[in-house]
Order: C-alpha cells, then structure tokens, then sequence
C-alpha cells in the first residue's frame, strides 16, 4: 500500500463530533471534529492514517461535510441580493399557505434569508409557456444597488422553461463583479417559490463553502464530494453549487448500507445513521435509497435531487432535560464534540445519550474514546442526577423518536416497517438498534462492518455521478417525451466524459391531471403501480401529466463495499456489549448475533 499511495483513495467524513477516515487498505482513524476549522480535522484524520509519514501524497480524497448544513442552520451565510421579477419580491417571504404547525398560532416560520431592502425587482416578462411577453430592462439591472451584497441570486419568472432572461440579468451583474446565483443553473423546475428559496440557499452558501472546499485543494490530487443525491461530484462543483451538499455525509453512509444489506440477502431495508448529534434514516427499496427530488433543510425547502434522508435532532450528545411542563425532553440541542457529553471529562454539565448509554451499561467503563481518553461514568451519573432525569427514560425518550423516523419513511409511504432488515450504524446506531426493532417488531437488525466509520466507507466506495433535471411543459402531452428524455440523459453521460463505463438512468415525476403532488417512475406505464403502492389506489381513466424529466449518470467506482477487508467477528447472545474500534453494539435480552457476509453482523431475535 505504500508504495502505491499516490493512486490511493481516502474517504474522509466530518461528524458533529467525530471525523472519520477509511483508507483502501481498511484502515480507519477518527479523530475529534474542529468546528472552529472543519478542514484541520480532515488534514489531521489524514495525517493519522498508518504510514503516512512514508506516503508522499494523496491520489484521491472522497468526502462528506456537514459546513453547508451547518452554516444554513446557524444562519452564517453571506448577505444575500435577491434579483427577481417585478412584482414577485415578496414570493420568498409569502411562501406555501401552509403552517408549520397546525394548531399552535405561535409558530413561526423560518426568517427569509434575504431581508427586504435586499430584495430588487426588474421589468421584463415571460408568459407561461416560456415566450417572451417583455425584455428585460437591462438598463435598470444595471442601476440596483448592490452595495453591501456578499452575492446574488437571480430567480425570474418562468426561467425553467427559458433561461434567456436570467442569463441576461446574470451577465450584466457579473461584469460588476458580482457572484450570482441563477436558477435556471441550480433548480431548473416549476415552482416559483421554492426555486427562489433554493436559490438563494445557493447564494448564502457559496462564499463559506468556497472558502472551506478549497482549503481541502490540496489534500490530494483529486478531491471529490458527496453530493445529497448520493454520488461524488469534483471539488470545484460542490464550491459552486452547496446547496447540492446539505445531506452530504449521511447520503454516503446510506450508499453503504444498502449495499450491504443487499450483499446480507436484504434488499428492503431502512438505515439508521445515529451521530453524535443527529440520527437519519432512509428507506431502501431493492438495493437502491429511495430518491427525494426537494428536502426540507432548517425550515426551507431545497428543490435539488437528493436521497430520501429524514433526519431528527437526536444523537448520542444530545442533550437531556425536563421541560417546564416536567416532561423528559432528548435533542435537539446537542453538546457537540466541545465540550461533548459529561463523561468526556471535558467541562460538559449537562447529561446526553452517550452518557445515559454509559450508565445503563451499554457503554463498557473502560471505554477509550479517540481524542478524548476513557469516558467518566461518575461524571455521567452525577450530570443526569443533577438534570432529574435516569438514563432509562432518556433511552425510552431518544428510541420513541427514532421509532417516530422510522415510521415516517415506512409506514407514511405504505412500507410495513417488519418486512424491512434494520441497518444500524454510526458511532451511537448499534447501540439502539435492538431497542428500536422491537418496537417496529422487525426481525433482523444488520450492523455492517466499520460500523462506527460507514459514512466515510460509502465515501470512500462512491461512484462519481451527475444529475440533470428538466420541467417538461406538456403536462399530459407526452409528444417528443422519449426524445427529450434521452437528450437530457446524453447531457448528463456528457458531463461525467461519457464511456461505456457511464450508467444513466431516466426518470420522470408524474402525477394525475389536478393533483398538485408527483411520484418518480421510470415510465408513464408505471405510475398507476406507483400510485396505488403509495395511496391504496389508482385512477387508470385520468390523464397522467409528466412535470419534469430527471437524468442521473453514474461512472462505475474502483473500489466496492465488497473490496474492503472483512473483519472477523463472532457469534454473540445477548444481553452483551460487544465493544469495537470504531463503535459498541448492545446486543440485548432476547437477541443474539451471528456473522454474516462481508464482515456484518446478523442480530436476531431469540424468542418471539
């Protein structure tokens, strides 16, 4: 391995809490995240690796951030200028009818993230079929004042269908220098509303991420990131289009679940990636996660192909506490890796999971954790006595939640949750996963090798890949929709370099003509199945409009899940802990464990 270093492949994960690194070879190191500096963490993981001291560079470095997301939800983004069509400044603003919660007149909606003042209107007009009504009044895009504006999002009206006019606006801002966003560039769909948000996500975005993407150019000749909808998209991309990054490190660990639980015979499975502090779970049918074409990140909607990821504020450092009301409330403030749970000793107070975990017995006392030392249990104990709060309810609290995800990607979209194998891991997963499968009465509970490190393993096994998506203006005219389809799918083999290693796959979102909702299908033949798998029903005698065309293209990776070193495990019957480099798994009451294929796993329940 050392001498051929120069060509090796590094998946590189950034965690709340930890970030993880997995070589070629199966080596892992994990290393405490600097939130203050994420890219230091992921030059030192790297450094860590064994023999690096003797390796004179990095061929490839796959990763998966959290920065984006973290920057959208603590609202550290650039100052934004929004340019968009006369009368539709306050689009962003006035969003959906609906309401964050149904019956508390108190919640509010998320702040827009472009204030009033930087919200710029211009004339000129497309009609709804995309021909132009007016030019655009490029005499006054030139006269806005832009002055304060960190970048700019441009969303015209009617864009998707013609990009003439943003391309117009775009140009003329950026002869001034200004870094602009447009949305025919990024989000290329119906919907005025959330094209805008995601836009302007966009915009917001840009300017960390750039900054923190390109302090990792030189970790290695060829630096690739995950991308939400699954695949590695190059660096210069990603610095592009961060928007496209908010589900980039759980959209890895998912790749490698399903991979897995398909190489274990489970072809329908859902994931359980608990962190430190978040859990996500997605639904995988027939080996593949299922798609999500807009994600709700932080309140927002992001209109962008990405993995069906739900993701809940419960993590093994989220913290516990009573509520004014007396009840037992877990996340979704989380005590994050500084100064992290109680018992890392590290002036943490406040008790979360992993110290309720070390209590209950399901963390060993001589745990070493690495880059914090062995875990305090006296220190656990004393922060939950000090909370109220015992380290079986905040368990019971943190499983009722992640059952409520579970369900949320199951039995929400017709799946029966027990006809499914639970894929647990994360460094907190394997903990929680007996508890949690006895609840939904799901049988098999399947815990992948490097358990603890699977994002930076799917990373690390991720195949680079490209995604292009299309309104398609005939609604239930399908005439030159096959033409279309297989333009845009050439489009996207064209973006990878094409070659008889490139996989596209072509896709549709279609709906009944009145609904105001789509499902993706791989045909128009197949969306009444579809329909009636997720509603119990269909309408064979309705029309069926195509809204959008979607092309995904996929160059095959040189490194599989099933390439990796197995590690040797044995069989187990619970209740054991059984304590790993990277993760411990509880094995509890009820339950044994045996090995299975690649190295994984295999819990069962005993007696049923």
């Amino acid at each position: 391995m050392t001498a051929s270093f120069p060509r090796a492949r590094v998946g590189v994960d950034t965690g709340g809490t930890f970030t993880d690194v997995v070589a070629a070879d199966g080596a892992v190191v994990k290393v405490p995240s600097t939130p203050d500096d994420p890219a230091r963490a992921v030059r030192d993981g790297v450094a860590h690796l064994p023999g690096s001291d003797l390796r004179p560079g990095l061929g490839t470095l796959a990763h998966g951030t959290t920065v984006a997301t973290n920057a959208l939800l603590e609202r550290r983004g650039a100052r934004v200028a929004l340019v968009t069509t006369e009368g539709f400044a306050d689009v962003i603003e006035i969003g959906r009818q609906d309401r964050p919660s149904l019956y508390d007149p108190f919640a509010d909606r998320p702040e827009p993230l472009v204030a009033r003042p930087d919200r710029h209107e211009v004339a000129g007009r497309l009609a709804a079929d995309g021909t132009e009504i007016t030019p655009i009044d490029l005499g006054g895009v030139r006269a806005l004042d832009l002055d304060g504006a960190g970048s700019a999002a441009v969303c015209l009206l009617h864009a998707d269908l013609d990009p003439i006019h943003e391309q117009q606006v775009a140009g003329a801002l950026r002869t001034r220098g200004v870094d602009v966003t447009s949305s025919h560039e990024v989000s290329p769909q119906l919907r005025e509303y959330e094209r805008t948000v995601t836009t302007v996500v966009n915009a917001y975005l840009r300017p960390p991420c750039r900054t923190y993407l390109r302090a990792l150019a030189h970790v290695a000749d060829d630096v690739l990131v995950m991308s939400s909808a699954g695949g590695l998209v190059p660096l210069a991309r990603a610095a592009e289009v961060p928007a496209s990054l908010l589900l980039s490190g759980p959209a890895g660990g998912v790749a490698a679940a399903a991979a897995i639980a398909e190489a274990c015979g489970f072809g329908d499975a859902v994931t359980l990636d608990m962190g430190g502090t978040s859990t996500d779970v997605c639904l995988v049918r027939g080996g593949e996660a299922e798609p999500a074409g807009e994600r709700m990140v932080a309140g927002l909607p992001v209109r962008l192909p990405s993995l069906a990821v739900h993701t809940i504020g419960a993590g093994g450092g989220s913290i516990a506490a009573l509520d004014p009301g007396g009840a037992l409330t877990v996340g979704p403030r989380s005590a994050g890796a500084v100064p992290g749970p109680a018992c890392y000793g590290l002036g943490g107070t406040e008790p979360t999971v992993t110290d309720a975990d070390l209590v209950a017995g399901r963390l060993a006392s001589d745990t070493v954790l690495p880059g914090f030392g062995r875990v305090d249990g006296s220190a656990a104990a004393d922060a939950l006595d000090a909370a109220g709060v015992t380290a079986e309810g905040v368990i019971r609290v943190v499983e009722a939640a992640m059952e409520q995800a579970v369900r949320a990607v199951t039995v929400t979209r017709g799946v029966d949750p027990r006809t499914l194998a639970l894929v647990a891991f994360g460094g907190a997963g394997p903990l929680h996963a007996c508890g949690l499968a006895e609840a939904l009465d799901m049988t098999t509970v399947i815990v992948p090798p490097r358990a603890g490190v699977l994002s930076a393993v799917g990373l690390l096994c991720g195949s680079r890949q490209h995604d292009e998506v299309q309104t398609w203006p005939g609604l239930a005219d399908h005439t030159g929709l096959d033409t279309a389809l297989a333009a845009l799918g050439a489009e996207a083999a064209a973006a990878l370099g094409g070659g008889a290693d490139v996989e596209v796959t072509l896709e549709l979102d279609c709906r009944y003509a009145g609904q105001s909702h789509e499902l993706r299908v791989g045909s128009v033949e197949a969306f009444g199945v579809e329909h009636r798998r997720r509603n119990g029903y269909d309408r064979p005698d309705t029309p069926v409009e195509v809204v959008a065309l979607r092309a995904t293209a996929r160059r095959s990776t040189p490194l599989a899940v099933i390439d990796l070193p197995a590690p040797e495990r044995g069989p187990v019957v619970g209740p054991a802990v059984i304590a790993e480099a990277d993760c411990t798994i509880f094995v509890a009451d009820g339950w044994r464990a045996d090995p299975g294929p690649l190295g994984a796993l295999l819990l069962t329940r005993v007696n049923r």
